[in-house]
């Protein structure tokens, strides 16, 4: 089922549909298949068109650990505690200040 959800997602990249939302959704069902770095890429792509998208910046962060980059991480992390911070979004900011802590060295 995630796989014709991609599919038809897929389908309107590149349309008068493709933004954020659109890269956001089609990144968030990559990384429910355990597809990490396909993943992570469509989140980049979802903060190409909004820098400020917390949630993108969150599980960017997310998908980055999985896919064992933990500096990546923490720089997904970090640069979406600023944009939480310049938008407003404070359980973002929250979260991505825990996630960043327990990450190893941190």
């Amino acid at each position: 089922m995630n796989d014709d959800m991609l599919d038809r997602l897929r389908a309107q990249t590149g349309g008068v549909r493709d933004g954020a939302l659109l890269r956001f959704s089609i990144a968030n069902t990559l990384l429910g298949l355990s597809r990490y770095a396909e993943a992570a890429d469509e989140f980049r792509e979802a903060l190409r068109f909004d820098p400020t998208y917390s949630a993108a910046w969150k599980l960017l962060g997310k998908a980055l650990l999985a896919a064992n980059d933990e500096p990546g991480a923490a720089a997904a992390w970090t640069s979406g505690i600023e944009a939480a911070v310049r938008r407003g979004d404070k359980q973002a900011e929250k979260e991505m200040t825990v996630f960043l802590r327990r990450l190893p060295g941190q």
